[in-house]
């Protein structure tokens, strides 16, 4: 019986050739997408799940406001994970990570060095608290001595070959040896840290003998033991601050914890498990930037609407033909045939289109794979698309697909009475012609809501790029790593700068583009209070960091060679002077502590200036505090520079940089390109927003094809008396097109506020935003409009341009 319903299935695809085409196309369209993004939100769902104790690990996370300002932290201070573990019975283990930046790295003996931008420390319990397989040498020894580091594979072979490297040694930075101990697996692409080189943590004096509670340097995990519950250990967490963290804010803002309280002042942490970070988790000194749960859900939105498209198309192509297979219908009833059976029937070509449509779909999602990884900025397997569960469960979505295409042509055609049919009389039923209507006003109004979203994204990109920053982005080339000139770093900015092509140049500890500065707790008066103090972000900069990125002074001076005592004065900027509440900052001072945590000095700096804002953060955040001062912190050495030949000046400077550290890489960028580099994500999600806006207006095309082609072939006899009587071309087109037009606009009075509401949460995530504008609206509803007329003018003019004679012959 299946059998004899699939040939009678296959009949009907071949014989409607055109029909069949268009279903096909629509559906395997709609299950591409939606196999690229299952497979995208599969990517994101696991992350981290590979570790076996995933579900008993947990991050520390840091939380504190202070005088009005929050500070929320992936990090904790170095001695708050090995106290945990000694003070709750519910924690087996506990471990530090630390993301250390940039290493030169070179074989012992060996002249020249790489560059290594993914290096972290680690406690040496790493490979026994995570699940990281181990290459070469002793899992549980390779981090216990200081000066010794383990690999990854990929590093091994790039520095080593093919041979095991234990026991040679690497010179870091020109100035420190280390022992290889190992080589371990690479790190999965659904890792929320993905570190190339893992140092000792007992390799740095300073950290073994940190004892810093309200520090925020490390990544703190705990591993708890079988049947604790994290709420157990959420419950103790109050008396750990009072045992461990009261003496430091008595010592250090002069009250006890219930005055720092009582003063709208607040300090906690909080445990986050491994398996949320990826998705939950934005806070400042995240290892590597995390993805974002409202992204997943966006996305399953996405695919799940474009699939409905596809089953919408095949539904309105099915009941708009049901007039022709009327008759089919009533000569099979009355020889006997089964309501049941028609269904059946009616539900076996669907799902024979469906397994047509995902073979194809297939076939289009493993050849542009590659494509998507790009759009996406993943690196998405092969392997994932062949996966016992993928494939199941894309298998239950063709099912489900076939079953919810066919189910309303099934019933709807199964219910029409054989006497009636045969007389050509045909009823209809459940109101097919408005239901035809309401599916199409669906699918237009979710083409019509990606396409505004999709403008809102790109308005937003746009806004970002024509904002007024603060300072100047352009012609800026970024040297990278100049602290490894130590010294020289002074005579190689002046070496360099005897360019003609080089209008300035500043030595600085940050770039406002890739901002990774420090922050201290500075406060008003000599005797620190919590009203009068403020978490404060530092950068070191040198005397011409403000005329090489042209900013403006609101009041004072910046720092000036001819003022030798300016190694003691400090610039704040705008936002600092109101946070800190001064009315005139210029000649005030601003304390902090320095020295050991045992004996900290109240050390002063005279305010001599104030900088007006300029954004060193992302948009997404409103500008912080920031307080500037001289010294010799060169991680940066940037050049401003004249737009005429900037391959010969990019060349200059390298051969500069070979002559004062020959053998170290040379590595720069411009400003401009990496302050677009914060915005990546949302540039993806634009382009992601464009494919599938596009893809669903095909497939609502598709299916808006198909009725007007029906429609023309239905008023076929109409159009010809029309023609014989006068009507235009134009005249039948109209006719034709006006109801589809109409459909179209309520789509679109539909969509927009939806749209407006969507996107204005997805804007809440910028401090800075655009706004969002009419004429935006009335674009993607005037495009969406536009497409369809022409794709129903296609149809329409081809009909109205046939010989009246050969449809009226017959009459």
């Amino acid at each position: 019986m299946f059998k004899n319903y699939f040939n009678i299935a296959l009949r009907n695809l071949l014989k409607h050739k055109f029909y069949s085409l268009l279903n096909i196309t629509g559906l395997s369209i709609g299950l591409a997408c939606f196999m690229f993004i299952a497979l995208f939100i599969q990517h994101e769902l696991t992350y981290d799940q590979f570790h076996e104790d995933a579900d008993r690990i947990y991050r520390v996370d840091f939380r504190a406001t202070l005088n009005g300002e929050d500070h929320i932290a992936a990090n904790v201070g170095a001695p708050t994970g090995a106290a945990m573990k000694n003070d709750f019975p519910e924690i087996e283990d506990a471990i530090r990570l630390d993301d250390t930046g940039n290493w030169f790295i070179k074989r012992k003996g060996a002249m020249d060095s790489f560059k290594e931008e993914f290096v972290m420390r680690a406690d040496s319990n790493f490979f026994s608290f995570f699940s990281v397989d181990m290459i070469y040498g002793d899992k549980a020894n390779a981090l216990n001595r200081p000066r010794t580091l383990v690999l990854d594979e990929t590093t091994s072979k790039k520095i080593f070959g093919d041979i095991d490297p234990v026991g040679e040694v690497l010179v870091l930075d020109n100035r420190t040896d280390y022992e290889v101990t190992g080589v371990y697996a690479d790190l999965p692409d659904n890792s929320h840290f993905h570190h190339n080189i893992i140092l000792s943590m007992s390799s740095f004096d300073w950290i073994m003998t940190d004892n810093n509670w309200l520090s925020t340097n490390f990544a703190t995990y705990i591993k708890l033991k079988e049947g604790a519950t994290p709420e157990g250990v959420t419950a103790k967490i109050p008396t750990m601050i009072e045992t461990y963290c009261a003496p430091l804010i008595e010592q250090f803002l002069n009250m006890n914890m219930e005055e720092f309280a009582s003063s709208g002042n607040a300090l906690g942490f909080s445990i986050m498990p491994l398996t949320d970070i990826h998705l939950h988790s934005q806070k400042m000194g995240e290892l590597e930037a995390n993805g974002d749960i409202k992204y997943v859900y966006i996305f399953s939105a996405i695919a799940l609407f474009i699939l409905i498209l596809a089953c919408i198309n095949f539904m309105n192509l099915s009941t708009a033909r049901s007039a022709n297979r009327a008759k089919e219908v009533g000569v099979r009833k009355v020889m006997g045939v089964y309501k049941s059976q028609l269904i059946a029937q009616f539900l076996a070509e669907a799902i024979l289109i469906s397994l047509i449509s995902a073979v194809i779909a297939y076939g289009v999602t493993f050849t542009a794979l590659p494509a998507f990884n790009d759009l996406a900025g993943k690196d998405l397997s092969y392997l994932q698309l062949f996966d016992g569960w993928f494939l199941t469960f894309i298998f239950g979505i063709i099912l489900i697909v076939g079953l919810l295409a066919g189910s309303y042509p099934a019933f709807y055609l199964s219910m029409f009475r054989p006497v009636e049919v045969l007389k050509g009389v045909i009823r209809t039923g459940m109101k097919s012609g408005p239901i035809r209507s309401t599916l199409v006003v669906f699918q237009f109004a979710i083409s019509i809501m990606m396409i505004i979203g999709t403008s809102i994204v790109f308005d937003q990109l746009s806004f970002i790029q024509d904002k007024k920053l603060g300072y100047e982005k352009e012609q800026i080339i970024v040297v990278n790593d100049a602290w490894i000139l130590r010294d020289k770093v002074e005579t190689f900015k002046n070496e360099a700068s005897r360019n003609a092509s080089i209008i300035n140049s500043t030595v600085t500890s940050f770039s406002p583009t890739g901002w990774n500065g420090n922050s201290d707790l500075y406060f008003k008066n000599p005797s620190a209070a919590a009203d009068e103090s403020l978490v404060t972000n530092e950068a070191v900069v040198d005397h011409d960091f403000l005329n090489t990125l042209q900013m403006d002074m609101a009041d004072g001076r910046f720092f000036s060679k001819d003022f030798p005592s300016d190694s003691t004065v400090i610039v704040i900027n705008e936002t600092a002077a109101r946070k800190f509440g001064f009315d005139d900052p210029v000649g005030k001072n601003l304390y902090c502590y320095e020295g050991s945590n045992d004996q900290p000095e109240v050390v002063a700096y005279k305010i001599i200036g104030v900088v007006k804002d300029f954004h060193f953060e992302s948009l997404r955040t409103n500008i912080a505090p920031l307080l500037m001062r001289l010294g010799e912190s060169n991680g940066y050495a940037l050049f401003k520079v004249q737009n005429n030949d900037i391959d010969a000046t990019v060349a200059h400077l390298q051969s500069t940089w070979e002559r004062f550290v020959q053998g170290q890489p040379f590595e720069y960028h411009f400003m401009d390109q990496q302050f677009d580099a914060l915005y990546d994500q949302e540039a993806k999600i634009g382009q992601i927003f464009t494919v599938f806006a596009l893809l669903a207006i095909v497939i609502a095309c598709l299916g808006l094809f198909g009725l007007a082609s029906f429609t023309a072939e239905q008023k076929n006899k109409e159009i010809g008396i029309r023609k014989t009587l006068g009507a235009s071309v134009p005249n039948i087109v109209n006719m034709l097109s006006k109801n589809f037009i109409k459909l179209v606009a309520i789509s679109y009075v539909i969509a927009a506020p939806v749209a407006y509401y969507g996107m204005n949460f997805w804007l809440e995530d910028f401090a800075y935003r655009t706004s969002m504008k009419p004429m935006t609206f009335i674009l993607s509803g005037a495009i969406a409009i536009g497409i369809a007329w022409f794709t129903i003018s296609v149809q329409s003019w081809k009909a109205a341009r046939s010989n009246p004679a050969l449809s009226l012959r017959s009459e």
